[in-house]
C-alpha cells in the first residue's frame, strides 16, 4: 500500500489522472452517442432535416450533376462545386443564372427556375455533401440589417471596390473576354451579400478580413438608396450619368462626326478638282 501511496502523491499523478478521464469521457460518448454521421451533424447545425437533404440531391442530379458531376467535381471543364459554400449555390440559383443550359457562356439575370425552399434544399446538399464556403449569412440578415449600414462609408468602399466594373450607381458595365458586370438594380440585399462573399464569376471575394460585415451593409445600404431615387440622366440615359455627363458624351460624339464629315467633304472636293 505503501507503494501506492506514494504514486499518488507524485506529482505528474494529477496529470494522468485528467488524461485518462477525458478518455474515458471520449470512448463512453463514442460509444453512446447516436450512429449519424458529419453531413448530419452539419446539417442540423444548418437547420435542415435528412427530408431536405434527399429532396436536394434529388434536385442536384435532376438538374446540375449532367455539368457538375455526381460527385460535384466537374464534368468536360466544368467548374466542380467543392467547397463553394451554401452562399454561392443561393445567389446562382435564386437570381436564375443557375441552372444553365449552355455552361459556357456568362449567364444574365433571369427569373429563378426553383422556388425558395427548393433553392434552399439544393444549397444544404451541396455545402454538406461536398464541403465548406462561405454559408447563406446566418448571424447578419442582408434583407433587414442593411438599412443599418453606413451609407457614406458603403459609397466610399463600393467607389473604391466595385465601381470600376459596375458603375458608381450599380448600372453594371463591359469587362474583358466578351464578360459585363451585371446590374444592382434587381439583386436583393441577400444576393448583393452573398455575391460580396462568394465572388460569382470575374468578380473577387470579400471576405470578413477583406470588407468587415458592417462594410458590406454599408455597401448594400449605398446601393439600394441610389437606386431608389429618381433617374436624373438625360435623353439617352447612359448608365445613370447624368444630364451633364451625358451632354458631353453627346459633345464628343457630335464633335467627332463633324470633324469626319469635314474630311469626307474635302476629300471628294480634291477628287471633282
Amino acid at each position: 500500500m505503501n507503494w501506492i501511496t506514494a504514486r499518488r502523491r507524485h506529482p505528474l499523478m494529477g496529470y494522468a489522472v485528467v488524461f485518462f478521464a477525458l478518455v474515458a469521457i471520449g470512448t463512453l460518448w463514442a460509444v453512446l452517442a447516436p450512429n449519424a454521421d458529419r453531413a448530419e451533424a452539419r446539417t442540423q447545425e444548418a437547420g435542415a432535416t435528412q427530408q431536405d437533404l434527399a429532396a436536394g440531391q434529388a434536385l442536384f442530379e435532376q438538374s446540375c450533376s449532367s455539368c457538375h458531376g455526381i460527385d460535384g467535381q466537374g464534368r468536360n471543364g466544368m467548374p466542380s462545386l467543392q467547397g463553394v459554400g451554401a452562399a454561392a449555390v443561393d445567389f446562382q440559383v435564386s437570381t436564375g443564372r443557375m441552372p444553365s443550359m449552355n455552361p459556357d457562356v456568362q449567364m444574365p439575370r433571369k427569373p429563378p427556375v426553383f422556388t425558395e425552399e427548393q433553392i434552399d434544399q439544393l444549397a444544404a446538399y451541396v455545402s454538406t455533401s461536398f464541403g465548406g464556403g462561405p454559408e447563406i449569412p446566418a448571424s447578419v440578415d442582408p434583407d433587414e440589417d442593411y438599412a443599418r449600414g453606413d451609407i457614406e462609408l458603403g459609397q466610399r468602399v463600393f467607389m473604391s471596390n466595385c465601381a470600376q466594373c459596375h458603375n458608381f450607381v450599380g448600372q453594371g458595365g463591359a469587362l474583358t473576354g466578351g464578360r459585363f458586370a451585371p446590374e444592382l438594380t434587381e439583386s436583393t440585399p441577400e444576393q448583393i451579400y452573398e455575391a460580396l462573399i462568394s465572388g460569382p464569376g470575374a468578380m473577387p471575394v470579400f471576405d470578413d478580413e477583406t470588407l468587415t460585415p458592417e462594410e458590406k451593409l454599408g455597401i448594400i445600404n449605398y446601393i439600394v438608396t441610389v437606386r431608389a431615387e429618381p433617374d436624373s440622366g438625360g435623353l439617352f440615359n447612359l448608365g445613370r450619368l447624368g444630364p451633364s455627363s451625358e451632354g458631353l458624351v453627346a459633345w464628343t460624339v457630335g464633335i467627332g462626326l463633324i470633324v469626319a464629315a469635314a474630311m469626307w467633304i474635302t476629300a471628294r472636293q480634291r477628287e471633282n478638282d
